[in-house]
């Protein structure tokens, strides 16, 4: 077995705790094996019926800039 692939949902509410479970649980071991290269990517999805306010999108948008998103954007769906 030459690759390991999972994907997770997390409670927005406990995202900081289940993240943490799963580092510890998973890749810890995964990176112990020798050569292993791990690579971890967090999407997040939000769905906002009466529309996202424009506060929000700026705060969102520049944190996104900051924390160096390779991607993000606010759409009209």
């Amino acid at each position: 077995m030459r690759r390991f692939y999972g994907s997770v949902d997390l409670n927005s509410d406990r995202v900081g705790r289940d993240a943490g479970s799963i580092a510890e649980e998973i890749i810890q071991h995964l990176r112990l094996e020798k050569g292993a290269k791990v690579t971890v990517t967090m999407e997040i999805e939000a769905d906002i019926p009466e529309g996202a306010k424009e506060k929000t999108i700026q705060t969102v948008n520049e944190n996104c800039r900051v924390l160096k998103f390779k991607s993000f954007e606010f759409d009209e769906r």
